[in-house]
């Protein structure tokens, strides 16, 4: 809950770490926000007790700079409150406007990391000046400290989770490929996946390069390499992307589809149908078989959307055929609401999508 990663309590103990890093001062706007944090979102309080710790502060990158530092000595000065500590190292040196205050704000995300990840703090230094940014993340990346090294993948993601979106990396995912690059065989788990994570934000507008940066690393190899590269096309195997299944073992193959047969034609708003169906390999090499099925049904608006589903994998021999069957719950979820109307089902195997069969929701329940 967002109460128990940032709120009144968790706030109180920070004030505490700065007051016993500060003597004499009074964190009064700080203590005043910690009480405010009420309906705000988790990234809003961090923004509001950032500012709150700059007012007390009076606006002095030096006195912040050393008073974050004298903290770091306090075994209790860590945690989600971290969060809005390195956002006021990291607005103060943007608004000092000079490399030097740039400099000593990254190196006090470097140090803040290990005790709370800064990836989040880390954000408004990149929109500031990204290529100083990332000159500091590509030194990182050789880190004794794990925490250090995946805070330069997972500080630099373009589309970070709870973080500001890095609009010159959603547009070009080539300035943080040399980061990726010299992690994705990284020790430790943590770094691995948050390559893998990093990469895979790439998926929607730069699949070709995504492509690429997995296989070169599936072809250098390195530690649990397949499970990274896995995690890192998870994006385009759902989409169905016959490149990224190739890179996975996955190549186009020759396969037959029976009709899919349902178990209803129509089914109310709330219940479920179920779908089988034979495929069988006509090719003349054994094929290794990504089994998915596509539904198809009408958006709020009318307009047909579709949302693809896993089914199995499976490997056939020349002339083998597998039975397949599975089916779909329309029971309400809080992600997805389905309205009446028509509604489609469709293998895809390989990426490639086979005949459609159709059905119509009912309404009521």
């Amino acid at each position: 809950m967002t109460e128990d990663l940032l709120g009144a309590q968790s706030s109180q103990s920070l004030i505490a770490s700065l007051e016993r890093a500060d003597p004499g001062a009074s964190y009064a706007a700080t203590r005043a926000a910690s009480g405010e944090l009420g309906a705000l979102t988790l990234s809003e309080r961090a923004r509001a007790l950032a500012r709150a710790i700059l007012v007390d502060v009076d606006g002095d990158r030096d006195r912040l700079t050393a008073v974050i530092r004298w903290s770091l000595a306090d075994g209790e000065f860590g945690g989600w409150t971290l969060w809005p500590v390195g956002l006021a190292a990291s607005w103060s040196a943007i608004e000092a406007d000079t490399s030097g205050a740039f400099d000593t704000a990254m190196s006090l995300m470097r140090e803040l990391t290990p005790r709370m990840t800064s990836e989040f703090a880390i954000r408004p230094l990149l929109l500031h000046d990204l290529d100083r940014g990332l000159g500091h993340l590509r030194e990182w990346t050789d880190d004794p400290d794990w925490n250090v090294r995946r805070l330069a993948s997972e500080g630099s993601r373009p589309l970070l989770p709870w973080g500001e979106r890095l609009p010159a990396l959603v547009r070009d995912p080539a300035p943080t490929l040399p980061i990726l690059d010299a992690l994705y065989a990284d020790p430790e788990e943590s770094v691995r996946r948050s390559v893998a994570n990093h990469l895979n934000d790439h998926s929607r507008a730069h699949a070709a390069a995504v492509v690429a940066a997995a296989r070169s690393w599936q072809e250098r190899g390195g530690t649990d390499i397949e499970r990274t590269v896995r995690r890192a096309l998870r994006t385009l195997v759902k989409r169905g992307d016959v490149d990224a299944l190739a890179v996975l073992g996955f190549a186009p193959a020759s396969v037959e589809v029976d009709p899919l047969a349902l178990s209803v034609d129509a089914v109310p708003v709330g219940g479920d149908v179920r779908f089988r169906t034979s495929v069988r390999n006509t090719g003349d090499q054994p094929a290794r078989l990504v089994i998915d099925y596509v539904l198809s049904f009408p958006g709020a608006r009318g307009d047909e959307r579709s949302k693809v589903f896993k089914i199995a994998q499976r490997s056939l021999a020349p002339g083998e055929a597998t039975e397949v069957a599975a089916g779909h719950s329309f029971r309400a979820i809080t992600t997805r609401k389905y309205y009446p109307g028509r509604y489609g089902l469709a293998l895809q195997i390989n990426g490639v999508v086979h005949e459609r069969a159709e059905f119509t929701m009912e309404a009521g329940s």
